[in-house]
This record gives structure tokens, C-alpha cells and sequence, in this order.
């Protein structure tokens, strides 16, 4: 079922970010605590993955877990590591959340 597929693919997606993020607190994999759980989000967010790819083309899935794991990572990033808000930073995420919800609308279910 396609929902199922879209519902696998945000928690990729969501994954994705964690593991992302988790990358700047491993300090370069020294730290075992948030090694293990950046690894353990590395392997959800594949998982999750490929069971949306049983109904979603690779294509699609593969660019919107991405753009998903892009802009979460990018607002984390604001949030978390007082990371530059400027409005040309903002739009250009808008620009690939846009992309994200036009894959999505234009893919079959």
C-alpha cells in the first residue's frame, strides 16, 4: 500500500536527519554513546528506505528522503548550532520542500 510506502519514507527521512545530526556529536566516531545511536539511525533510516522502495519508484523515494534529511538537518542546524537564518537560506529551503510535496503529487500511488 502507498500510504504505508510515504509513512516508511518520512521516518527515513526523519532518521536520516538524526544521523545527520549525530555526526557533529560523535566528534568524528570518539564518542561511543552518540556512535551508537548515529549508527543505529544510519540503519532505521536504510531500513525505512527500502521498505518504501516495494511501492514508491527509487527515484522519487531517494529524492525526497533526502531533501527530508536536507531541510531537517538544515533547521536542526539553525536551531541547534545557532546556524545562519538568512531569508536567501530560508527560500532556498522552501525550494526543496517545494520539490519534496511536487514528487510526491506527481507520483502514483
Amino acid at each position: 500500500m502507498a500510504v504505508n510506502a510515504w509513512l516508511s519514507l518520512l521516518v527515513a527521512g526523519v532518521m536520516e536527519t538524526g544521523w545527520a545530526i549525530g555526526l557533529k556529536y560523535t566528534e568524528g566516531f570518539s564518542r561511543l554513546v552518540p556512535s551508537v545511536i548515529t549508527i543505529a539511525l544510519m540503519a532505521g533510516s536504510f531500513y525505512f528506505l527500502s521498505k518504501s522502495l516495494s511501492d514508491l519508484p527509487i527515484g522519487t523515494a531517494y529524492a525526497v528522503w533526502t531533501g527530508i534529511g536536507a531541510v531537517g538537518t538544515v533547521i536542526l542546524g539553525m536551531y541547534l548550532f545557532g546556524e545562519s537564518r538568512d531569508l536567501l537560506r530560508i527560500l532556498c529551503l522552501l525550494l526543496i520542500i517545494s520539490g519534496i510535496v511536487g514528487l510526491k503529487m506527481v507520483s502514483a500511488d
